[in-house]
């Protein structure tokens, strides 16, 4: 099997070539073995096309995959089988093909002598920085087998708590889409011919009936030109929110909507506790953790106030002194149990009793939620058709019973 590479020699200088091997495996240690840094390789003959980069843009590596890799990687470290042996092994039974190169890339660059967490590193969009100096931090320590098996517990709860309020807010989304999409199609479609029938009759009109009427008319009208500026709108909004100021325009607006704002401090503080205690027990130091734990929230809101704890902490104050100038956003209870924590010795275990806590007021915050939403949005969907069709049946009713 032929194999086009891309590499650099010992001198920087750029090869590109092709090697006969019977796989990838050792088409990448053949060419090793010349002293080649290799920047790619790729079975001759496979298609560049449009087809093949879409398809390779879906197959993506999931937090599951990433899971359910740690679980792997803890396993067989605790097995004590070497780490070039570990990543080799996973990357040839990797189911997703994206991970699987990865982790080759990854077992050649530990081969070549880089540690695990700078070989991960390399790969930010798979393992973030605060998974990579988890594994550093267990390199350090000779404990990579629990490291990996603290990263898989703390991705799992992660990962179930986050879809479980994605899921929470697909049904509301459902409901609302549905209704709109009935309401334009009886507006566009239905109305426009009932109202042909009631202004023909030459009855009296009521007030409502003619508000629906006038409505239908301009979306039938005007539809077109409204449905352009709504999607101008939409891309504006999307482009604002992706800049630094539109993210903390949208992650302020998130926690000052009311209940839903609840909703997301809760999940926030969750992930703030689950983070700093996962890497304070294991080992790494507290402002490291607060740097780390600001960049993986994923709130602006939040990543300004940890921003501005981690240089109160080295300036000289406690965890619990940093924490306190924000009651909004950071709940007095939690700021005594921290300070607890601190005299005690015990911030991890207080921080681990706390990510529970909020874990627990999540869900049932979700659960609430769902149950709440599930009839209000049958009512409303229900209540606007009722409405619209009562102002357009009951003039033709009445002209039925004048005749």
């Amino acid at each position: 099997m032929l194999f086009n590479y891309e590499a650099v020699d010992e001198t920087g200088a750029k090869k590109n070539g092709a090697v006969d091997a019977i796989n990838v495996d050792v088409a990448i240690s053949s060419l090793q073995r010349r002293g080649l840094t290799l920047t790619s390789v790729k079975e001759a003959g496979t298609p560049s096309s449009f087809l093949s980069k879409n398809i390779s843009f879906f197959d993506r590596v999931s937090s599951k995959d990433v899971v359910i890799l740690s679980r792997q990687l803890s396993t067989l470290f605790e097995a004590q089988v070497s780490a070039l042996r570990v990543f080799r092994l996973l990357a040839g039974e990797a189911e997703n093909r994206t991970l699987g190169n990865k982790l080759t890339i990854i077992a050649d660059d530990i081969q070549g002598g880089n540690s695990i967490s700078g070989a991960l590193a390399k790969h930010p969009k798979i393992f973030t920085p605060f998974y990579t100096n988890m594994v550093k931090a267990g390199e350090e320590s000779g404990k990579l087998d629990e490291t990996f098996a603290y990263l898989a517990d703390y991705m799992d709860r992660t990962y179930e708590l986050s879809s479980k309020v994605r899921g929470a807010l697909v049904y509301p989304a459902f409901v609302v889409v549905t209704f709109v999409v009935v309401m334009i199609l009886m507006f566009t479609m239905v109305i426009p011919k009932i109202s042909g029938i009631i202004s023909d009759s030459g009855a009296e009109i009521p007030v409502y009936t003619k508000i629906i009427m006038g409505i239908s008319n301009f979306l039938v009208s005007y539809g077109f030109i409204l449905l352009g500026l709504f999607i101008i709108a939409g891309f504006l909004v999307i482009r604002f929110i992706r800049t630094p100021a539109g993210k903390y325009a949208f992650d302020h607006f998130k926690l000052r909507v009311p209940y839903i704002s609840s909703l997301y401090r809760k999940l926030y503080l969750s992930r703030l506790s689950d983070n700093m205690n996962t890497m304070l027990i294991s080992g790494i130091p507290i402002v490291r953790a607060l740097e780390l734990t600001s960049s993986v929230i994923n709130n602006k809101v939040y990543e300004t106030i940890l921003a501005t704890a981690v240089d109160s902490v080295k300036g000289g104050k406690t965890l619990s002194e940093s924490l306190s100038n924000n009651p909004g956003q950071i709940p007095g209870i939690m700021v005594q149990m921290i300070k607890v924590g601190e005299e005690t010795g015990e911030v991890g275990s207080i921080l681990k009793t706390m990510a529970r806590f909020y874990t627990r007021e999540v869900t049932t915050a979700v659960d609430s939620l769902v149950s709440l939403i599930e009839p209000a949005m049958i009512v409303m969907l229900g209540g606007g058709v009722a409405v619209l069709l009562a102002s357009v049946l009951m003039p033709i009713y009445n002209i039925a019973s004048a005749q």
